[in-house]
């Protein structure tokens, strides 16, 4: 009878890395966004000083699912080697064409035929989509060439990457920073575009960015 596998120190790392990455962050960003000391992630915080591995605390674990809104069962579905990771193709756009007619419905799911596909893990939402950046009006957050997913039916926080789109076409990404029931506040990603608050009223949806390719 083969012995049972036995849960290692790798493994729950890689899945923390993989948990920050699909939430378009580094460990260090999660580990902030979760209210911890930005180091608790950290490759050092990984082995003891004389060389032994370390496990993530239990708190730090459930402050950072709670932070990426993330299920214990999605967590435990990013551990191991992910060489047997269940993959879908979901939509694929670039972001120049994000705000042209005929490819979202008014609540910000995609819709009509002129997608592309890119394989990625089964996500829990099967309306998740990917737009391919262009131009460096998102950097050092996002280059051009790289990849966000998005999710309309992901929660959405006070502190999450965000794509917006406007009644009258306009497409951006930015951080929320602030959402009541008249206003929108967002923060740019990048310092040389200014920051944005959009009325409640002129917003047509918003979604949450939860993974980027970087």
């Amino acid at each position: 009878m083969r012995a049972p596998s036995m849960l290692t120190h790798a493994q729950i790392w890689a899945a923390i890395d993989r948990l920050a990455a699909r939430a378009g962050l580094s460990p260090s960003g999660l580990a902030k966004k979760a209210g911890l000391d930005p180091t608790t992630f950290n490759k050092s915080k990984r082995v003891t000083p004389d060389g032994r591995a370390r496990w993530p605390s239990t708190e730090s674990v459930s402050k950072a699912l709670a932070a990426t809104s993330t299920t214990i069962e999605s967590f435990v579905s990013l551990i191991g080697d992910g060489t047997r990771a269940v993959t879908r193709s979901i939509p694929l756009i670039g972001f120049a064409e994000a705000g042209s007619g005929g490819y979202f419905d008014d609540g910000g799911f995609p819709v009509g035929n002129g997608w592309d596909e890119v394989p990625f893990p089964a996500p829990n939402d099967e309306n998740t989509y990917a737009l391919e950046i262009s131009g460096n009006s998102m950097e050092p957050a996002y280059r051009k060439g790289d990849i966000i997913v998005v999710s309309p039916a992901a929660p959405i926080r006070r502190g999450d990457r965000v794509v917006v789109k406007t009644k009258k076409g306009e497409v951006m990404v930015k951080q929320l920073t602030r959402r009541t029931a008249k206003t929108i506040e967002l923060q740019s990603l990048n310092a040389e575009h200014p920051d944005r608050t959009l009325a409640a009223a002129d917003v047509l949806w918003v979604a949450r960015i939860v993974w980027a390719s970087q």
